[in-house]
């Protein structure tokens, strides 16, 4: 069934969301995509939730767009981008990424969605988008920016290289980095943290930061949605997406 591609466990006032297609390091097929933002929006609704936790099923966080899926003839919908910015839809609660593995261009805007980060040791992130011959349509050119600057954004995105989870914790990527086993454990103690407070005054300063900081890179969104339009207005080409896949899989593992 899709429901099983994205697991949901609910614990003091906690939400764990986890993407659930190992085999498939969790990239984002068609039932991904449709499933992860309602599953979002309805722990945004629930009374018992103060705050989400978003990973993966080992052994990664997630590959991105299911490229296979892609190069298959069916190229990625507007379930993900529309009527909303990014992957995920509009919250008002924290929404805390925990990074167990490999996150990869689409799954790499997923890690940029979130509103902060825990990564395990074997964290890496990699934005390929160059690689494959597509353009980033969910916010990457402008949430990635944002968090590294846009000298090593410029760097991730012209070259594809991984950067390791120590290297994204002293980028600024990521707010924290511990062993892999204490993962999930240190990201609930955080959340337990957040349970703690005021939820009104944590939803308005979740709120205000939004605000503020859109207001300078709201044309950033313009730019990057009209250029990801107009390069996908000539249409897939699903067989150079399909043979250039493998060749970026194979690059990535001798990065690993």
């Amino acid at each position: 069934m899709s429901d099983d591609v994205v697991l949901v466990d609910v614990a003091d006032r906690v939400a764990v969301v986890t993407l659930n297609r190992p085999d498939a390091r969790n990239a984002l097929n068609s039932a991904v995509r449709r499933r992860l933002p309602a599953v979002i929006t309805e722990l945004d609704a629930r009374d018992d939730v103060d705050v989400t936790i978003l990973t993966g099923a080992d052994p990664a966080f997630c590959a991105g767009i299911d490229l296979k899926e892609v190069g298959a003839g069916n190229p990625p919908d507007d379930d993900g981008r529309l009527p909303y910015r990014g992957p995920l839809p509009p919250r008002t609660k924290p929404l805390i990424g925990a990074i167990n593995g490999v996150a990869i261009t689409g799954g790499l805007e997923l890690v940029l969605a979130c509103d902060f980060l825990v990564a395990s040791e074997r964290a890496r992130f990699a934005d390929t988008h160059s690689r494959v011959g597509v353009q980033p349509g969910w916010g990457l050119t402008v949430m990635l920016c944002q968090s590294v600057g846009v000298r090593r954004a410029r760097e991730m995105s012209a070259t594809g290289n991984f950067v390791d989870a120590h290297t994204a914790l002293t980028w600024g990527l990521v707010n924290h980095v511990v062993p892999h086993d204490e993962l999930l454990p240190f990201t609930r103690a955080l959340a337990l943290d957040i349970v703690s407070n005021d939820q009104a005054g944590v939803r308005r300063l979740f709120k205000t930061y939004d605000e503020v900081t859109l207001t300078t890179l709201e044309e950033g969104w313009v730019i990057e949605d009209r250029v990801s339009r107009a390069w996908e207005g000539g249409g897939f080409d699903p067989a150079s997406i399909e043979a250039r896949r493998g060749a970026v899989v194979e690059r990535g593992r001798r990065q690993l």
